[in-house]
């Protein structure tokens, strides 16, 4: 696959294209009549932008003239030169479009044939002039005066002509310039990362930051990228989670409290995973996994709400979506058992998870009861592709879960919840365990299986014991990747969601 942006191009006519456009930098740095000119001016005087003067003139008929005159700024994206008129439109970053008009009549011939020799397609331009509309009806500037804003070098991809996957993930800048998806999909996120702050702030919760840079990585099972710190001549390591500093940020007294930042994982990348990514995370002094678990539903509704104006969303494939409702609850061990045929419980012994996996075909090497359950599940129930609507699975394996609060009723299983979206793990919550005695033991289990080899065990932790032991309310806690909400919200892939994804 082309690792060119302009695929249409060759790397020689790429090249020669780029000289000429140098050549018409040159000029127009030389013609400049001050330093501040030329090629790459330090403003235009625009006073109003494309999306407002169609918003306020699309109403015009045919050949209609209004004597208003504005000052406009776009790139131009498309271009057509005749004898005596030279037509272009020009796009706004949101990605709306004027027709502008230059005519030999209204600018002159110098003018006019300056137009025809320095604009190319890509550059950006102000234009002033009076707003009319053409013989056909098009809303158009007629251009009285005009100035370069920013010369471009490169040529755009053809726009009538989708980019592929790869050069989108790659040079996005480009998928936004051509895509309207690309330009939905940034509006999308930011109207849902707002709502997620507007859902807390309206609920009495605090948005706190906690360290990226950490000396000991906890808070999650997973691998942390490591680094070095001169300063302090220690290792150091970005975090994969923010639990271990928001709780004690709740041990503080902050009872509502959350962070929406990014995450590190030096794990695969796929269609649901990446390496670097943006998490939230909430705490709830005197919450348990159920309060929580609705907390989490409603902010993921007012998400929909504040993209679509409805809990049913639209999929870029046209695909409608309800996320509207209560959502379904499931127990873990239940929904395998019925699944699978046979009753499996917190007391099936490993050798018999074993012997079933074996049945199935799954190749499973882990020492705990908990890691059979929880591939069993994935492949009896999240395999069979009946978790599309939002579901909440509860009561997860008490081992594979070491900072969660052990079940109130039933032994074995802990009070943890996670959310299944489109068949893909949205979101996790917990009654968190405060005990800092029993928290010490699953720690000390921990790290007897890092000791083992698992590189995704986490370290006993002192600090974070030593502010459990102060006193930590009952809490109920959740993490939502929000990369992976706007996939649930759009029907997009990670890496469409992600504006600028890591890719290789």
């Amino acid at each position: 696959m082309s690792m060119n942006p302009e695929a249409e191009l060759t790397p020689a006519e790429m090249n020669e294209q780029k000289l000429v456009r140098l050549g018409k930098r040159d000029r127009l740095n030389a013609a400049a009549t001050s330093p501040a000119g030329g090629a790459y001016p330090v403003s235009v005087p625009v006073t109003d932008t494309i999306p407002a003067v169609r918003a306020r003139f699309g109403h015009l008929e045919a050949d209609a003239v209004t004597g208003v005159v504005v000052g406009l700024a776009g790139r131009v994206v498309h271009s057509r030169n005749t004898g005596k008129l030279c037509f272009a439109n020009l796009q706004s970053g949101d990605g709306t479009r004027i027709q502008v008009m230059v005519s030999l009549g209204e600018v002159g011939d110098e003018s006019l044939a300056a137009w025809k020799d320095l604009v190319d397609l890509g550059d950006h331009v102000f234009v002033s002039g009076q707003v009319i509309s053409s013989r056909r009806g098009e809303l158009s500037i007629m251009v009285s005066e005009w100035q370069i804003a920013a010369k471009a070098l490169l040529p755009l991809p053809n726009l009538h002509t989708e980019l592929s996957e790869e050069t989108r993930v790659r040079s996005r800048y480009l998928d936004l310039i051509n895509r309207e998806q690309a330009r939905s999909n940034v509006i999308a996120r930011s109207k849902a990362v707002a709502s997620l702050r507007k859902t807390f702030t309206d609920l009495d919760f605090l948005e706190i930051e906690t360290p990226m840079l950490q000396v000991m990585h906890g808070g999650a099972s997973a691998r942390p990228f490591a680094t070095h710190s001169n300063a302090f001549d220690t290792e150091l390591f970005l975090r994969i989670a923010p639990e271990l500093f928001l709780k004690r940020a709740v041990v503080g007294g902050i009872d509502r409290v959350y962070e929406i930042n990014r995450n590190f994982r030096n794990e695969g990348a796929d269609s649901t995973h990446s390496p670097e990514f943006a998490m939230l995370e909430a705490y709830e002094a005197y919450g348990d996994y159920n309060s929580i678990a609705d907390l989490t539903q409603k902010l993921i509704q007012d998400a929909a709400f504040a993209i679509a104006g409805s809990h049913v969303v639209t999929w870029a494939d046209g695909t409608e979506f309800d996320l509207g409702g209560d959502w379904a609850r499931i127990s873990m061990y239940e929904s395998l058992s019925a699944a699978a045929g046979i009753q499996i419980t917190p007391e099936t012994p490993i050798a018999e998870l074993k012997d079933l996996a074996a049945r199935e075909g799954l190749e499973i090497d882990h020492p705990i009861h908990g890691k059979y359950v929880e591939e069993l599940w994935e492949h009896f129930v999240k395999a069979s592709g009946g978790l599309t609507r939002p579901t909440f699975v509860m009561d997860f394996p008490v081992d594979t879960s070491p900072l969660v609060r052990g079940h109130r009723s039933i032994a074995g299983v802990v009070e943890k919840w996670d959310l299944y979206v489109r068949g893909f793990e949205l979101a996790t919550g917990y009654s968190e365990l405060v005990d800092p005695v029993v928290q010490r033991e699953r720690f000390v289990e921990q790290a007897r299986l890092a000791a083992g080899g698992d590189p995704e065990a986490m370290r006993l932790d002192e600090e974070f014991l030593r502010a459990l032991e102060h006193g930590m309310p009952p809490t109920g806690g959740m993490g939502m990747g929000i990369d992976r909400m706007l996939m649930a919200l759009t029907g997009l892939g990670i890496r469409e969601t992600i504006l600028f994804p890591l890719v290789k």
